[in-house]
């Protein structure tokens, strides 16, 4: 992809994998039922056995896996035997397992792989050092790196939401083997690149949800570069910002605030609402819960002793309006709770606003995909991506560790021809 070569990562395109000893690592970290230990969701797993696993498969290349599944402590902490036997499901052939990282029985298991099969190591996480950052140098001195690159041909890292970390496994391979990015990867890097870098104007980032911080931080990026003409608010980050302009929202919303500590974001939201007060949108009404029904106010009526639950029908009106016009689209986070039929609307119309062929559409965000999965928009979308944190940050503009460590990777290996 075009995106890709901008930055100089190299891809599978560059890699003849025919037997060829690949270390593979994914992100399989999926949602665990915490009272059965059992997985209750494989989407990640399904995305990288069908967009890289399957095609290093059908290239007789010898893939080993390794992966993470929450972190030491937590409930989701558990081993990748199960992620092995969905994997072996979704391939339809054996994805063998061994109980190990770096030990003799992992070492073994990797030699003795042959071409076309896949291995999957233990969970990554349960080596002490793995997640203390680090430079790709300093993680290749671990143990982790120095015992498993030897016996490897290269690395490709194909897990864009876990690299926005500077781990042991997403960074330090680089440091000693060539290394590519994964079509997952590859796939990610260049959508995003369609609507932060160089986006086809007009280009419109749709703000919604609960994470005011980090949309706040887009605010500020994609505005003070100049990559989007317009920024639509909603959900509670629409209410924090009429809260922030000068909007009494009643008790109980103004109470929730408080509680989510976000008054201190306040002064940022003035000042961004200040320098660009025509390309921030802003709710003009909104719909509240009156007693388990749906009711619209004009914001000019707020105070309100009701709960705020959605964005009202002429705000629907002009955020449609905007989007009818726009060529590229971000949408992060629901215009309102869409879990509640009578609250759906908000999120419902913005959404299928966006999901129109004239446009090129980013949608990220665990509930934002929920809602695409239930209103049966995901079709329609051009890329719904799956990550988490590392989307947030690439596209506030910050750098991600794991990135940059392919772009490293790749310039030695441009100087080696």
């Amino acid at each position: 992809m075009s995106a890709i070569r901008v930055i100089s990562i190299k891809t599978l395109d560059e890699l003849e994998a025919t037997n060829k000893r690949i270390l593979l690592r994914c992100d399989f970290n999926s949602p665990i039922d915490p009272s059965t230990k059992r997985i209750v969701d494989d989407t990640r797993i399904r995305i990288h056995a069908e967009m890289t696993i399957r095609e290093l498969v059908m290239k007789k290349a010898k893939v080993v896996i390794i992966a993470h599944q929450g972190r030491p402590g937590d409930p989701d902490f558990t081993s990748m035997k199960e992620h092995a036997e969905i994997l072996s499901r979704i391939l339809g052939s054996t994805v063998s397992y061994v109980d190990d990282v770096v030990g003799e029985k992992a070492i073994n298991s990797i030699k003795s792989i042959k071409s076309g099969e896949v291995l999957m190591l233990e969970n990554v996480r349960t080596l002490p050092y793995e997640m203390k950052s680090g430079k790709p140098e300093e993680h290749a001195k671990t143990e982790l790196v120095s015992r498993l690159a030897p016996l490897f041909d290269c690395f490709v890292n194909d897990a864009f939401s876990a690299s926005h970390r500077a781990h042991a496994s997403i960074v330090g391979f680089t440091a000693v083997l060539p290394s590519y990015a994964g079509r997952v990867m590859e796939r990610e890097l260049a959508a995003l690149a369609r609507v932060s870098s160089n986006p086809e104007k007009p280009c419109v980032y749709v703000l919604g949800g609960a994470k005011a911080d980090d949309s706040l931080a887009i605010t500020k990026h994609v505005l003070d570069k100049n990559i989007a003409e317009y920024v639509l608010t909603g959900g509670l980050v629409g209410q924090l910002f009429l809260h922030a302009s000068g909007y009494d929202l009643g008790i109980i919303n103004t109470k929730f605030i408080k509680e989510q500590k976000l008054e201190q974001l306040e002064p940022d939201i003035r000042d961004v609402l200040s320098r660009y007060p025509e390309r921030i949108k802003l709710p003009l009404d909104l719909a509240v819960d009156k007693n388990g029904e749906r009711m619209e106010i004009p914001i000019s009526n707020l105070p309100t002793e009701y709960q705020i639950m959605d964005i009202g029908e002429k705000t629907i009106e002009e955020y449609c309006r905007i989007l009818s016009s726009a060529k590229s689209v971000f949408i992060s986070g629901p215009l309102g709770v869409f879990e509640k039929e009578q609250f759906t609307k908000g999120t419902r119309q913005i959404l299928s606003a966006v999901a129109r062929e004239d446009k090129f559409t980013v949608a990220g965000g665990g509930h934002t995909v929920a809602a695409i999965e239930k209103f049966g928009l995901k079709d329609r979308l051009s890329y719904v991506s799956t990550a988490g944190g590392a989307l947030i940050e690439y596209l506030m503009g910050r750098e991600l560790p794991g990135v940059e460590a392919l772009k490293e990777a790749a310039k030695r290996m441009n100087k080696l021809h």
